[in-house]
């Protein structure tokens, strides 16, 4: 059972006496993560299914959802490292924007956000120490596998211009676009410097509609560009972000990494903002 399915069962009231802070955190965890579905006292635990008649609950709730998304993207790592062991990195290297160590050390090294990157098929490091976030080893890999494809249009569209990518839009505005928002609300100034700590120039042609533009590498072929309007109290407007990708970027990531790129780039902007 999935957890709308599961959601069903409860009030949807979000109570809270179940312990949870949503009737859906509540679902997930049941269906998930092997939580007691008796610990909501709406829900008839007659009307379930078979697959809930087991007494003996875990206790991972959540955290357990957690730990086998861990181990889904460990069990991705391993397998990209596999693919990744069939290209030619020197072959690649020059349309990746990496740089080779050559034949004897087999390794590539480029920048990420602002880090240095070394990266073979046994392991991904920054600066020196290995990578433990599975996301980053995923879309570093899923790069390198792609071979950096052809970003060469010029043109800039959003998200939603993409193929395929309507589920994908909200996503990238909640974790990206409106978090940038917010944390630069009223601090141009600061924006612009945390920008340049990440690798980005500014973009002065675009900034003639907008309060400040950048052209972020988050990777050598991955070129993203943040337009950025502060609050106008005046009119009552709210700080707005919006991030635009050259028309070719799926030739060198899928949609799914794509979207992680981008919620690591507002990330690593609220990190070096501390």
């Amino acid at each position: 059972m999935q957890p709308l399915e599961f959601i069903k069962f409860t009030p949807r009231t979000n109570c809270g006496e179940c312990g949870y802070a949503a009737c859906l955190a509540f679902a997930a965890a049941v269906t998930k993560g092997g939580e007691n579905p008796g610990k909501c006292p709406f829900v008839d635990l007659k009307r379930l299914g078979d697959e809930f008649t087991v007494t003996d609950y875990g206790s991972g709730g959540l955290s357990g959802v957690a730990g086998l998304l861990d181990e889904k993207d460990m069990a991705l790592v391993t397998h990209l490292k596999g693919k990744v062991r069939e290209v030619n990195f020197s072959a690649v290297a020059s349309n990746l924007g990496c740089d080779w160590s050559g034949v004897e050390t087999n390794l590539l090294h480029f920048r990420y956000l602002g880090h240095d990157v070394t990266l073979s098929c046994e392991g991904v490091f920054f600066g020196g120490k290995e990578v433990q976030d599975p996301r980053d080893q995923i879309l570093l890999y899923n790069y390198v596998y792609y071979g950096g494809g052809d970003v060469r249009s010029g043109e800039w569209v959003g998200m939603e211009s993409l193929p395929n990518s309507i589920s994908k839009v909200r996503t990238l505005r909640v974790y990206c676009e409106e978090r940038i928002a917010r944390q630069f609300c009223g601090k141009e100034a600061l924006l612009r410097e945390c920008a340049g700590r990440i690798d980005a120039v500014p973009r002065v042609d675009l900034e003639q509609s907008c309060t400040a533009a950048f052209q972020v590498a988050v990777l050598p072929r991955l070129p993203l560009v943040i337009l950025f309007w502060d609050e106008d109290r005046e009119d009552g407007f709210p700080p707005r972000v919006k991030v635009l990708y050259d028309k070719n970027v799926l030739s060198v990531l899928d949609l799914e990494s794509l979207v992680f790129a981008s919620e690591r780039m507002a990330e690593r902007l609220e990190a070096v903002a501390k």
